[in-house]
């Protein structure tokens, strides 16, 4: 089958960019040499989303270390051979390791697996499934929950997957669904109706999850609102907040493009942000929508709040303040930014940033005593935010299924991505042109 993946065995991760289209064996079940595969599905993947996490690791910017450490942790008892491998042959040449061309032919690993199939945002069909799964068969169409949990730790035994101790991330630290098949364990998988969503926005129900996780941390009725960071997760969240009964909002955003996007999905103003101070992609992780929101402050230091933004957000709330604030761009300045404009005793949640040092550019003395509250958002909650995001996308009436589409698709006019056309070079192009588009297999 094809699948886009990273292989170590290729490329060194400092110095390498971008994802290997190649052929890789398809995943099977076989519970005679693996019990634990009872518990797993195969699933034929549709579409497959491009967010910020993929753009960090085609860029070598982010999650070096879960990527790398997981494919040598597997890599201890693993053989993959090529299909045409017997086992015997994968056995006997356990220590040759034989990698694909440069131009991205058959992955054949008779030795140590070397590569991690990325993408964690997908949707498609069950074709296979294990002997003790329960609730789903072959045939249901299905997107995945990213995370997959212990359902042991402290957390998950009280209601807090979302931040298991023991979590690994589909196409992170085990493969994920860059790819024709998927294999997953049952418990991440989610049934879904296509006759209410169709496809292209199914395979978007994981990210749309993310801003309703975020929206839902406080109660957004009658409130005013300001988003910082208008990337895919930026453009979901104004969805929603409208939904939630938001009574105004705002986003500061640095690319026109994303700010004419946001317009047509109902933002009320968006503030540009000017000259902005490009770092290396990601480097502290967060929403790619937004790359150049790590700005210079007025006094030349990349953590500092921009003062003539938060000047006029000041005029917006005639001096009060927003009473909620998101943080959903991931640069040091945008958390600065987010705490600065929002009101005594207002909220601040936290989506974007991910990893690295961040510093406040006010005394923790003001933090405390305007009262402001800080709240952290991980991914999504285990199934409560995916039933809340059901109800949405099925709703006619939200207009948000219709705006995922016309809106962040634009119909599918240049965002979807057969990967029998996959190159480096188209890869990187709709990643500069699209917010956010999809992978069809």
């Amino acid at each position: 089958m094809k699948a886009l993946v990273f292989n170590k065995s290729n490329f060194d991760w400092e110095t390498s960019r971008g994802f290997e289209l190649v052929d890789i064996p398809e995943p099977v079940l076989d519970e005679k040499k693996n019990v634990d595969d009872a518990n797993y599905v195969i699933m034929k993947v549709h579409y497959a989303g491009v967010c910020g996490s993929d753009k960090g690791i085609w860029t070598r910017t982010a999650f070096r270390g879960a990527i790398l450490n997981s494919i040598d942790e597997e890599s201890k008892n693993t053989v993959i051979a090529s299909p045409s491998a017997t086992e015997s042959e994968a056995i006997s040449s356990k220590e040759k390791i034989a990698s694909s061309s440069a131009k991205g032919g058959l992955l054949a690993m008779t030795g140590k697996k070397a590569y991690r199939i990325i993408g964690h945002e997908f949707f498609g069909e069950i074709v296979k499934i294990g002997s003790r799964v329960k609730g789903l068969g072959v045939g249901d169409f299905v997107a995945c929950e990213s995370h997959v949990v212990c359902n042991k730790c402290y957390q998950c035994l009280h209601g807090q997957k979302e931040v298991c101790t023991n979590e690994k991330i589909l196409g992170i630290s085990v493969d994920g669904g860059f790819a024709e098949f998927a294999k997953v364990p049952a418990q991440v998988v989610w049934k879904t109706d296509t006759s209410k969503i169709r496809p292209e926005v199914a395979a978007m129900q994981e990210p749309f999850g993310n801003a309703v996780h975020a929206a839902t941390k406080v109660d957004l009725k009658g409130k005013s609102v300001a988003i910082f960071g208008l990337g895919p997760i930026g453009m979901f969240l104004t969805i929603v907040a409208k939904g939630m009964g938001a009574s105004s909002i705002i986003g500061v955003e640095p690319n026109p493009i994303a700010a004419d996007m946001a317009k047509k999905l109902g933002i009320d103003y968006v503030i540009p942000l000017n000259n902005p101070f490009q770092p290396p992609l990601l480097q502290r992780g967060g929403d790619l929508g937004s790359p150049s929101f790590q700005k210079r402050g007025q006094g030349g230091v990349p953590y500092e709040h921009d003062q003539e933004v938060i000047d006029e957000l000041k005029k917006i709330t005639k001096g009060v303040g927003f009473d909620v604030t998101f943080e959903m761009a991931g640069f040091n300045s945008s958390v600065n930014n987010a705490i600065a404009a929002a009101r005594r005793g207002g909220d601040v949640i936290l989506f974007g940033l991910k990893n690295g040092q961040f510093v406040l550019d006010e005394d923790y003395n003001k933090l405390v005593m305007k009262g402001i509250s800080l709240h952290a958002v991980a991914g999504r909650q285990i199934w409560k935010t995916w039933e809340t995001t059901r109800r949405l996308m099925e709703d006619i009436s939200t207009g948000v299924q219709e705006k995922l589409f016309n809106v962040i698709l634009d119909r599918g006019n240049g965002t979807i991505l057969p990967i029998s056309e996959y190159t480096k070079e188209r890869f990187e192009e709709m990643m500069q042109k699209h917010p956010k588009f999809l992978i069809q297999f």
